[in-house]
């Protein structure tokens, strides 16, 4: 549920040097990596930060609580699974580590006659044009003993912290509008505005001798303050000091959960780059089990999902096959968030309302439902969850649909007959064959979208993206959106126009782009290389046209290309880990199909890959490379692709370019053998369409 970072006010996440950045090279905010404390509850790689987050911030200083918003520069830092560390230009060495519910800060202080630890509770958001959080409602208290606790209301939800300092002979005292308030043990705001909002918090000051170190301990809840005590002693225990403690355990916590997935071979970058992104792809949602500020009962509750639109396609099926568990917890928390709330949500952060993000897409919670119930797997009151699924599509966007077969963005229209379709197996499986027909009816009409004289999107507005982003979406009848675009090769063509096969190379941007420019940039139609979420399914689309080499080229392209261990290492917003999933499962040579419990084949980056599942070890290995890709530091020449020329599963021939989901959760070996020309391989049997003739 925690995360800790230093902060320094800028974007993205709070920590970083950056403004707030849409198009091109984002400018600086400041000239060096500086910090003013470290806070707590942060975003993973989103876009629309702004005001969430970066709450409770610590601040270890030796300078006089006047100077608490200054910003000092970061320098040997080490970042870990689980663990941070950095020292300040101050002298102060600071080091963070987190539990499933807790924080531990652990500083170590020079030589100073009045060092202090300094705790700001109005603290949130970031240093930006209309990036604060402003708190509505506060209290503070000191208990001495280096222990205080406080809640404030933020974005709607009540954040409590119970705290202990281990600061032997150190005062404490709360502090208002950075003035010491002595004697006093309470504070109480019943109503702040933006414009009576004075910062407030608790202070610890003391002598500390040279390498003295000082421990804080924070427990959180957001369901009072003693909820929060009980959450950090569960974990700290009743003994100081618990940092290293915590920190083990943490570690193996991570540990255990990135060795889900393992590979071998490949150059040393293209295995730190893929850790990475396992690593950044289980950072979110963020689980906080018996913690809902908005109903009482016990259960999961999770937030940071951030937002479906961002992971529905790519980081819900890695969920569900390495944490199944988590992933049901996650099915289960958005199911209740419909029911005391009114819908399911697009995004769900730490902060009150599920309707935030409905204009990005309609109805996603129904693909990972559907591919949850197809598996078997989840143990959820499937008669309930299907009362939410069909209500749910009648919400927001859905009412138009419902009445009209259609709906402006015309992205929704996509969306919500996907999402009849999806909620129609389930209907289908529980025995509702009428609400199953009525559901697959409506779920046709995706048809309504598609300009038959282009065979793309008809003209609408378009989130992020534009017509072409979203015109080779995996749709649950690929055969029929085919022949719409007029057969195979018109589809190829129109693929491979979009890819930018045969085209002169795109310029990037550089900073302050002016609109001229970036306007003949969208329209050339191109694909953007992962900049978003629209099209990042769009070269398996491919696969339904025969052409698995074509997908082989691309997906090749972009590991090799677009990813990198250092700055810059990602093409776009990592978006709460929905792009690290992506990359995930592009280099296993496997694609999820949401909603369908499908996945589509391709040539792996890796020579073999393990993927630990709930049920089982898929291995994938691979024979007749020619050379293993290299592509993330700076290759020699551009690695040619690799293309599949025969499969095997467990040393049956498989001639078909997909896999359904109960196979790959159950495991296996999957062995590709690889060539340098593409091969006949996967050109006839074509992915599953629901206008297949029925099987004989």
């Amino acid at each position: 549920m925690v995360s800790a970072c230093a902060y320094s006010g800028a974007y993205p996440t709070g920590y970083g040097r950056y403004a707030k950045n849409t198009e091109g090279v984002p400018e600086e905010m400041f000239e060096r990596l500086q910090a003013s404390g470290f806070t707590h509850f942060q975003q993973s790689g989103t876009g629309a930060i702004r005001k969430y987050y970066n709450y409770v911030r610590v601040t270890p200083m030796v300078q006089p609580l006047d100077d608490l918003n200054e910003s000092w520069p970061l320098h040997d830092e080490v970042a870990e699974a689980g663990y941070y560390a950095a020292t300040l230009d101050t002298g102060i060495r600071c080091e963070l580590t987190v539990g499933t519910k807790v924080a531990v800060h652990r500083y170590t202080f020079p030589e100073h006659s009045s060092a202090r630890v300094v705790i700001d509770l109005s603290c949130g958001g970031l240093g930006i044009d209309l990036g604060r959080t402003v708190p509505v409602r506060a209290q503070a208290e000191s208990m001495g003993h280096g222990r205080a606790q406080g809640t404030v209301v933020m974005e709607g939800v009540p954040l409590s912290v119970y705290l202990e300092v281990d600061s032997p002979g150190w005062r404490q005292m709360l502090w208002y509008d950075r003035r010491l308030i002595h004697g006093g043990t309470r504070l109480d705001f019943d109503s702040i505005r933006q414009t009576t909002l004075r910062p407030f918090g608790m202070l610890f000051m003391g002598p500390a001798r040279a390498g003295q170190t000082v421990e804080v301990r924070l427990g959180f809840s957001l369901r009072g303050c003693e909820q929060a005590r009980h959450n950090l002693e569960r974990e700290c225990g009743q003994a100081s000091p618990a940092f290293d403690t915590v920190r083990l355990r943490t570690r193996a916590r991570w540990g255990d959960h990135l060795d889900r997935v393992q590979v071998e071979g490949g150059t040393p970058a293209r295995r730190t780059v893929f850790g990475t992104a396992l690593y950044h792809a289980l950072i979110k949602p963020c689980f906080g089990d018996d913690e809902s500020p908005f109903w009482p009962t016990p259960g999961p509750f999770a937030f940071d999902v951030c937002t479906m639109w961002d992971i529905y396609k790519t980081q819900l099926p890695l969920l569900s096959a390495i944490v199944p568990e988590r992933a049901g917890d996650l099915l289960e928390s958005l199911i209740r968030v419909c029911e005391e709330e009114g819908n399911f949500p697009i995004g769900y952060r730490m902060a009150r309302g599920a309707d935030r993000f409905f204009r990005q897409a309609s109805a996603l919670v129904h693909t990972a439902l559907a591919d949850a119930h197809a598996l078997g797997r989840t143990a959820l009151d499937w008669n309930w969850a299907l009362v939410h699924m069909v209500g749910d599509l009648r919400r927001m966007y859905g009412e138009d649909f419902f009445e009209h077969g259609v709906v402006h963005p015309i992205t929704h229209t996509l969306d919500l007959a996907y999402a009849h379709h999806c909620t129609a197996q389930v209907a289908r499986a529980l025995n509702d064959r009428r609400l199953a027909d009525d559901l697959e009816r409506r779920g046709r009409q995706w048809t309504n979208a598609f300009d038959p004289g282009t065979g793309l999107l008809r003209d609408s507005e378009f989130y992020e993206g534009g017509k072409w982003n979203y015109s080779f979406r995996l749709l649950h009848d690929m055969a029929a959106r085919i022949a719409l675009a007029g057969g195979d090769k018109e589809f190829v063509d129109k693929l491979d126009q979009f890819f930018g096969f045969g085209a002169r190379p795109v310029r990037q941007p550089g900073r302050r782009p002016d609109p001229a420019e970036m306007a003949a940039g969208y329209a050339l139609n191109r694909f953007e290389g992962l900049n978003n979420e629209p099209d990042m399914e769009a070269p398996w689309a491919y696969h339904y046209a025969g052409r698995p080499d074509r997908t082989a080229e691309v997906v090749h392209a972009a590991l090799t290309w677009q990813f990198g261990t250092g700055p810059g290492g990602l093409p776009g917003n990592d978006d709460s880990g929905g792009l690290s999933s992506w990359y995930v499962w592009a280099s296993l040579g496997l694609f999820p199909v949401a909603g369908q419990s499908l996945f589509l084949l391709n040539a792996p980056a890796f020579e073999r890959a393990v993927l630990r599942t709930g049920d089982g070890e898929l291995v994938v290995e691979t024979s007749g490379h020619r050379e293993t890709p290299i592509g993330v530091d700076g290759p020699e020449g551009h690695p040619p692709p690799q293309y599949v020329q025969s499969a095997t599963l467990d040393g049956k021939p498989l001639h078909a370019t997909h896999l359904d989901a109960a196979t790959v959760h159950r495991g296996g070996v999957l062995h590709l053998r690889l060539g340098p020309e593409p091969s006949a391989w996967g050109q006839e049997l074509r992915p599953p369409s629901l206008s297949d003739p029925p099987a004989t």
